[in-house]
């Protein structure tokens, strides 16, 4: 299993508290068939392919992917091609970020990855492009 530790060495960066938490628990996991969230094995190879990807010219992804220099995390994806990100707003503060592939375009939120997590799994938050959750996921017990 590849730590923590290595994988911010290798994206040059240190990775959010709460996002190392999730990881953690829930990563390189398909949630409810619809939610990819990397963990330690899969977060490495989805950033550098991205950032190759973003540099390379996409139209909609704004800003540069780690490993490049102030870059954002590239943390998951969706089934439909989403794409999830956080964003680095200094002093330790990393809110998401999202390509929207069915809408084409760029969506900015203001909370951190968990805050963000627990709205969109509870039908809070990004009700307009996320699908009907299960009145219970399977992370949650029954």
């Amino acid at each position: 299993m590849v730590s923590f530790d290595t994988v911010e060495k290798d994206l040059n960066a240190g990775l959010p508290v709460d996002l190392r938490k999730v990881c953690s628990f829930y990563g390189d996991l398909l949630i409810s068939d619809y939610f990819f969230i990397f963990g330690q094995r899969f977060m490495v190879d989805k950033n550098v392919w991205m950032s190759d990807f973003v540099r390379g010219g996409h139209p909609v992804i704004p800003r540069s992917v780690l490993p490049d220099p102030g870059g954002m995390l590239h943390w998951g994806h969706s089934v439909e091609g989403d794409k999830f990100f956080l964003e680095h707003r200094g002093n330790g503060e990393w809110v998401v970020s999202a390509f929207r592939r069915s809408w084409g375009d760029w969506c900015a939120y203001e909370q951190p990855v968990v805050d963000w997590l627990v709205g969109v799994f509870s039908g809070a938050i990004a009700t307009d492009w996320m699908p009907e959750w299960p009145e219970s996921h399977w992370f949650e017990g029954q």
